[in-house]
């Protein structure tokens, strides 16, 4: 398969993505939950960090220790853990629609319960990586910056697959990270046109809503206009976000042979083929 069809693959799946999302509305509720969660999550660590400095701003170390790193490290775990929960939730509710049923949050939420173990190993390898990563960040100057940034970008890529390969595959967290790299060999042309399609949609998104919030901000209030701003992205972001899972769901089960029933059956038996 060429690389323009590949795009073009890409294209149409994300497309057909947000169809999924429109016909499953209740689904958006993950990446909410998910949002809610991270930010809640965000605000107690802020918490026992002023907490430590005596709510005193000045107070607090900014420096590299072993604490910091440990906490670091600990944060990075329950982000990862409440990312991947909600995201794998999410894939095996579009897993059902898939297969012609109807999901509820509650299966969604139930299937990532019985998942918890591998969630949690995989946020733990995850966590180890970013926590080492910041390390040589932080200690290696300006080579250190384009060490992470390149290694970031790869880990970003090969981890493409790992949500459900954890969720279907009962892997553990190397296999999984091994498994998902080589579904990306498979699917690179295909992801890289959603992820410039998803892309393109949040630009025209932020502008759109940039727009409304300007002309909201001079007709009405200034405060008016940054709160509908503030609001539509964030709304945008999650509905981007929401199609994007979907996105990996359905090109994971093409790509494993399972079979896509309310996936725009029209042109998805032929959409797909095996690398050589």
């Amino acid at each position: 398969m060429g690389f323009i069809t590949r795009l073009s693959n890409g294209w149409k799946i994300a497309m057909n993505s947000f169809s999924v999302l429109k016909e499953n509305r209740q689904l958006i509720i993950f990446p909410i939950l998910s949002g809610i969660s991270l930010i809640l999550i965000m605000a107690s660590f802020v918490t026992v960090v002023m907490g430590l400095s005596g709510w005193d701003v000045d107070n607090i170390d900014t420096s590299s220790t072993i604490g910091s790193y440990l906490l670091l490290f600990g944060y990075y775990i329950i982000n990862y853990f409440v990312v991947v929960f909600f995201n794998m939730a999410l894939i095996h509710c579009t897993s059902l629609y898939f297969k012609g049923q109807k999901p509820t949050v509650r299966d969604g939420i139930n299937f990532s319960m019985s998942k918890i173990g591998s969630i949690f190993a995989w946020a733990v390898l995850a966590a180890s990586v970013g926590t080492i990563l910041k390390i040589i960040q932080e200690n290696v100057g300006t080579l250190g910056k384009i060490i992470t940034g390149l290694v970031g970008a790869v880990w970003s890529v090969a981890t493409f697959f790992v949500v459900p390969v954890i969720a279907y595959e009962n892997m553990g967290p190397i296999d999984a990270f091994k498994r998902s790299s080589q579904l990306m060999k498979e699917k690179w042309g295909e992801s890289l046109g959603a992820g410039f399609s998803f892309g393109l949609i949040q630009l025209i998104g932020f502008m759109a809503v940039g727009i409304v919030g300007y002309g909201l901000a001079i007709a009405v209030h200034p405060f008016v206009g940054i709160a509908v701003a503030i609001l539509g992205i964030l709304l945008l972001q999650t509905i981007v976000g929401a199609a994007q899972t979907i996105f990996v769901s359905s090109v994971y089960h093409n790509i494993t042979g399972d079979p896509v029933e309310q996936y725009n059956q029209q042109f998805i038996d032929n959409l797909f083929e095996t690398k050589a």
